[in-house]
Order: structure tokens, then sequence, then C-alpha cells
């Protein structure tokens, strides 16, 4: 679970970074604002999911998360296909957020097994 709460918390501060710049240097208020909100989520599901009162609860927080990470996904390309971030900027991370969905994906999956055994 260290690993993904590392690498949602990591993902979080290139969130708000990215959105300083996409504030500041592109003028863009309102994709950057619905990415900020969905990206920063991610990390902060992570963590409710470490105080989980159950299993079931464990993955419901869990997939909140990767639904946030799939948002994250759809406002990273809109800001690519519009020109506000650079083809290297959005490839490196998406490449982020693409990594913390399969890592959510397979703790859900790995959460569901143990439930059914």
């Amino acid at each position: 679970m260290n690993l993904l709460k590392d690498k949602s918390f990591n993902f979080a501060i290139r969130i708000v970074k990215l959105y300083k710049y996409l504030n500041e240097e592109k003028k863009e208020l309102i994709l950057s604002k619905q990415m900020l909100r969905s990206g920063t989520s991610i990390g902060a599901m992570v963590s409710e999911s470490e105080h989980s009162e159950s299993k079931s609860d464990f993955i419901h927080k869990l997939s909140i998360a990767q639904k946030e990470a799939n948002e994250t996904l759809y406002w990273l390309k809109l800001l690519y296909m519009t020109d506000y971030i650079s083809q290297n900027a959005y490839e490196s991370i998406n490449e982020d957020a693409s990594e913390l969905m399969k890592i959510i994906t397979a703790s859900i999956k790995t959460a569901k097994q143990s439930i059914n055994h």
C-alpha cells in the first residue's frame, strides 16, 4: 500500500504544479480546475482507504480513486488536444496516471479475491 500511497501523493504534487503552470502561464482556469480536483482526489481516496472500516469499504474507497484517475486521464488528454500542454508533458504525466490506474485496479482485484476466499 505504501507504493500506491507514495505514487498517488507524488502524482498530486505534479498535478498541483501543472495546475499552477496552466493558470499562470496559459491563463487556463476551467479545465485545469477540473484536472486539479480529480487529480488530487486520487491520493486523498487512497489515503482514506488505509483507515477503511471493512474490506468492502476499502474496495469502495479505491474504486472512487480509480474513477478519479480515469477522469484525470480525460482532462489531461483534453488539455493536450487543445494545445494547453505539450506532447512531452502529456506523455509523461499520462504515463504516471496510467500507472496509478493499473496499481489501483490490481489492488481492488486483490481485495475482492480475498473477500471471495
